[in-house]
């Protein structure tokens, strides 16, 4: 084989070994839900699967950068209301221009991740308690804004955002989601930006002395992930039809889930883009397998905390065993 070729076949082989457990995973899921319900694997549904983790994988996109950063961001589902609430009423009831009432939705969104970004590197202060702030504020502005009612939109230029389709067949949140997955692959993989992710997730102190700029990392991984929500937000409101502000709650829990799901490591400095959207793909096969046989969706909060649960286990024991080999092979 020539080395043009390996390059070619070497990042396929490297995202099979390195997500092979959550592969295996999926494709038990895959074979079940299909002798289970004989809907599961047509075209329609399948579709509709992708359709549906599109606004997880943009949140999840954002939350694997801060997971392995060693954060977190509970903000990100309670953007999503406030956009998506806030950019229909700007062009339903004060008539501004669909894509100025997009830009600010988005500007709105980054800056709650900027914020975000600036009291955690600044300040130094715990991640969970301050998106946990950030995420009451905008959920309350998402209710005061909006009355705590949703608020319908026709305009076709707008909707046609969340509900068109690619060549009459690929619907446009699954083409942004495919994008998206190419790019932030990239900058992880292939930047210095990334590196420094890595890095600062897998010993602050050590990156900060070898002259990496630990705090713009921080502020800009959060900016991105405001950045993110908002971008999900606006793409649901179109898909919905309307801006509710009770639509993102419990949105940040999915993104999580993905991550861990996926192999990103809760204590930072490992995870893989791959990992985080096949782990998508899982949490929003089983939802829509469990619609499809007819499983309460109280229920389904169940299974996505067990799921949640099993996976910061497994990642526990990952670290576990990761540390007794390092032990060993500095003893030897």
């Amino acid at each position: 084989m020539t080395k043009t070729k390996e390059r070619q076949v070497n990042p396929f082989v490297s995202v099979f070994k390195g997500n092979m457990g959550i592969l295996i995973v999926l494709i038990l899921l895959f074979a079940g839900l299909s002798i289970a319900s004989p809907v599961f694997l047509t075209t329609d549904n399948l579709i509709t699967v992708l359709r549906q983790i599109s606004t997880n994988v943009f949140l999840a996109l954002g939350m694997t950068l801060i997971i392995i950063l060693a954060g977190i961001d509970l903000s990100v589902g309670a953007i999503v209301a406030l956009t998506g609430t806030l950019t229909v009423g700007l062009i339903v009831n004060a008539g501004l221009p669909v894509y100025l009432a997009i830009l600010i939705g988005l500007l709105i969104g980054t800056v709650i991740g900027f914020l975000n970004g600036t009291i955690i590197s600044q300040f130094k202060l715990p991640a969970f308690i301050v998106t946990l702030a950030t995420m009451n504020i905008a959920q309350g502005v998402a209710y005061i804004y909006s009355g705590g009612q949703s608020e319908r939109i026709r305009d076709e230029a707008y909707t046609s955002i969340g509900t068109g389709q690619l060549f009459g067949i690929i619907p446009l949140p699954v083409v942004y989601m495919i994008v998206l997955i190419i790019i932030f692959s990239i900058l992880l993989n292939k930047t210095r930006f990334g590196t420094y992710v890595y890095a600062i997730g897998g010993n602050r102190e050590a990156a900060r002395l070898s002259g990496v700029p630990t705090k713009k990392i921080e502020l800009a991984v959060y900016t991105i992930s405001g950045f993110l929500a908002a971008f999900a937000g606006i793409v649901l409101s179109a898909r919905m039809y309307s801006g509710q502000p009770s639509v993102g709650q419990g949105y940040e829990m999915d993104a999580i889930a993905a991550c861990v799901l996926g192999g990103v490591s809760m204590a930072g400095g490992r995870g893989r883009i791959s990992g985080t959207v096949i782990g998508a793909i899982v949490i929003g096969v089983i939802s829509n397998g469990l619609n499809l046989l007819g499983v309460s969706s109280f229920w389904q909060l169940v299974v996505k905390g067990l799921i949640i649960l099993i996976a910061i286990l497994v990642d526990a024991q990952k670290g576990k065993r990761f540390n007794f080999s390092f032990k060993t092979a500095k003893a030897k």
